[in-house]
This record gives structure tokens, sequence and C-alpha cells, in this order.
């Protein structure tokens, strides 16, 4: 009997038999990725769910703590761009410079004044002293 191999099945020419291989054998076992027979080593996976966990943590920490950051920032820059607002709607008669202080008091009457004279010498309602930055921001000293 002559025998063709193609590929798991052998063909007789004789007698039009076909012979199926197993499921469980192979020709090359040693290519396979995965155990061939009984007596092979198990294979067991990773424990990957600790891993997972462990980081999950860690990144949920991580964005906690720059959401916290963000907001803090946000909370500050709403607070300056109040205080900016304040300051601008303000009534004063000169041209402020960068980096000298101004103090900002507020009248009986409700109007702002920003002025040079500092919050001792004057009886005005103070509300706070403020630095004229390089970039026309007012920076809140006290």
């Amino acid at each position: 009997m002559q025998n063709i191999e193609s590929g798991e099945t052998k063909f007789s020419t004789e007698k039009n038999i076909i012979f199926k291989k197993p499921d469980n054998v192979s020709d090359n076992p040693s290519t396979l990725p995965y155990p061939s027979n009984v007596g092979a080593p198990q294979i067991i996976p990773d424990d990957v769910h600790s891993w997972k966990q462990k980081n999950v943590i860690a990144l949920n920490h991580q964005y906690q703590t720059e959401f916290q950051e963000l907001k803090s920032k946000y909370e500050q820059l709403l607070l300056d761009y109040e205080w900016n607002s304040l300051i601008y709607k303000s009534n004063f008669n000169f041209e402020p410079i960068v980096g000298q202080v101004y103090h900002l008091y507020k009248k009986e009457n409700g109007v702002l004044i920003l002025s040079l004279i500092g919050p001792n010498e004057w009886n005005f309602d103070f509300l706070g002293s403020f630095e004229l930055t390089s970039t026309f921001r007012w920076k809140k000293i006290n």
C-alpha cells in the first residue's frame, strides 16, 4: 500500500481509503506553542488579576491627584480673574506702573477706588493690596 501525506490526512492509492490522524497527534510536536500530549508540562496562565488591581489603584490615585491639582489651579485662576475684573472696573486717574503696589478700596456708596495711599492712611473699606505684573495682571499681595 502506497501512502501520500497531505497535511494530517493520509490517502491510500490502492483502495481510496482515507486514514485520518487523531487531533492530539502532531508530526512536529516540538514546534507547537502548546503541549501535544498528556505527558507535557501543564500550562499555567500568569495571574494578571493582582497586577491589574494594583495598577488600577495606582492609576486612579494619579488621576485623582491630577484632578485636584487642576481644580485648585482653576479655582485660583477664577479668583485672580475676579480680582482683576474688580480692579479694572475701579476708578483711578493715573496709569499704573508695572511692579508698583496699589491698594483697592470701597467707598460707602459702593464705588471701587484704586490708590497708592496705604490702608492705614485712609478711612475707606480696604479690600486688598495688589501689584501689577509685566503681563498686566493684578497679583494680590494681601
